[in-house]
């Protein structure tokens, strides 16, 4: 009598999947002060509060001339320059009747109320200035605060810093700047299949090798969100080789990523080697892409395992991970932003998983699908430039609109 085979866990939803990630993912401690020159890409770790006006005084959005709009009560006379104002300096009370020269970024004098470009300007023989345009109060003038008002919280802690936002922290004065610390990571491969690029030249590859594609842009993406990253290399096919490569990577570091060797087969040891050392749960996880997915803890690591597969590997990454490490950073938006996109293909095979198609945007305005979806196909991923998220069960046909997620929105 043939013994029955238990039954398989149901599959988790990658919306459970994440949400069960991230309750694991607490905010790193540590802070570290950093110029703001170099904080590009960093995560605010306090509120930024301005303690000043910007700008701080009204002044001059042209080059041109200051006024009061009540003295011009005749188009066609000309005023005479009271005065010169460059950016930089600070003029002194507008005399009536009369005009002050002004450049962009310029403090208004007092009692002016408009500026005329100089494009709406005549200069008479004698210096002084005709208008040809009637100004209007507050024409050309920035006010003072209209960029930032004191005591405003310009930049909120959980903010990942963009060039904007280093120009903005700079408008307030603020040269250096507490960002939460960067994650240190180990990264590893396993399996004896893998070889290093310039290893072994192509014609001399043995049978069943392939090159390790995966620590390429596992590390690249890694460092992109800010981490510190240890190469380990690739473990051996071998219990202890993988026990002693994980005992000695939790010592220093935040999170142990692998890919390759999260499966049930014999000469995957990833599973074992995690439980002897700490915990390990294995999720079978409802996307295609994907589905092999390890979350556990090796002493005070987290430890997280992605398949093998390079497309796999590279989508889980972008969905599961990316959000998990902005967590331990503090950010606070980790949903990448979709948009609605028509398509302009066919995918009648509905899949009871939820998949994510390499696609690439047309110039018509609509999306391409990339033809070959296999997981281990990598040039789906350099060729596409986005997702479309597919429900479970949903096909999709010419003229449909879909959700799609743009890589930049992943790969920042």
């Amino acid at each position: 009598m043939t013994a029955e085979r238990p039954a398989a866990k149901p599959m988790k939803s990658l919306d459970e999947a994440l949400a069960q990630l991230l309750g694991y993912a607490a905010r790193l401690d540590g802070v570290e002060q950093l110029a703001t020159f170099d904080a590009d890409g960093r995560v605010l770790a306090q509120d930024l509060v301005s303690h000043l006006h910007v700008p701080p005084q009204d002044n001059s959005s042209m080059d041109g001339y200051a006024l009061r709009c009540a003295d011009l009560t005749d188009p066609s006379r000309a005023l005479p320059v009271s005065q010169r104002i460059p950016a930089g300096s600070a003029g002194t009370a507008l005399a009536p009747q009369s005009v002050a020269r002004i450049f962009t970024g310029a403090p208004i004098p007092a009692g002016a109320d408009a500026v005329v470009m100089q494009e709406d300007c005549d200069v008479q023989a004698d210096g002084s200035v005709r208008m040809t345009a009637q100004p209007k109060p507050g024409q050309w003038i920035r006010r003072a605060g209209e960029d930032v008002t004191r005591g405003a919280v310009v930049l909120a802690r959980g903010a990942r810093l963009t060039p904007a936002e280093l120009g903005l922290a700079a408008s307030i004065g603020m040269d250096v700047l507490s960002v939460a610390r960067r994650p240190r990571v180990a990264l590893f491969s396993t399996g004896d299949e893998l070889v290093m690029p310039g290893a072994v030249a192509p014609e001399h590859m043995p049978p069943g090798a392939i090159y390790n594609s995966n620590r390429f842009f596992l590390k690249a993406l890694l460092k992109r969100l800010g981490c510190e990253v240890s190469d380990l290399g690739i473990v051996p096919d071998q219990r202890e080789a993988t026990i002693a490569a994980l005992r000695g990577a939790a010592e220093q570091h935040d999170l142990i990523l692998t890919s390759g060797g999260v499966s049930v087969g014999e000469e995957d040891h990833i599973k074992p080697a995690v439980q002897s050392l700490g915990h390990l749960d294995l999720w079978q996880i409802a996307i295609k892409p994907g589905k092999p997915f390890a979350y556990g803890r090796v002493a005070d690591a987290h430890f997280i395992g992605l398949p093998g597969n390079p497309v796999s590997s590279f989508v889980t990454f972008l969905l599961l991970v990316r959000p998990f490490l902005l967590k331990l950073q503090g950010v606070t938006q980790l949903a990448p932003t979709p948009m609605t996109v028509r398509a302009d293909f066919s995918w009648p095979r509905a899949d009871k998983r939820r998949e994510f198609l390499r696609v690439r945007r047309n110039p018509n305005g609509g999306l391409d699908l990339f033809a070959n979806q296999s997981s281990g196909v990598l040039t789906s991923a350099v060729w596409g430039d986005g997702l479309v998220d597919t429900p479970p069960g949903a096909t999709i046909t010419p003229g449909d609109v879909v959700r799609f997620i743009p890589f930049s929105e992943l790969l920042a």
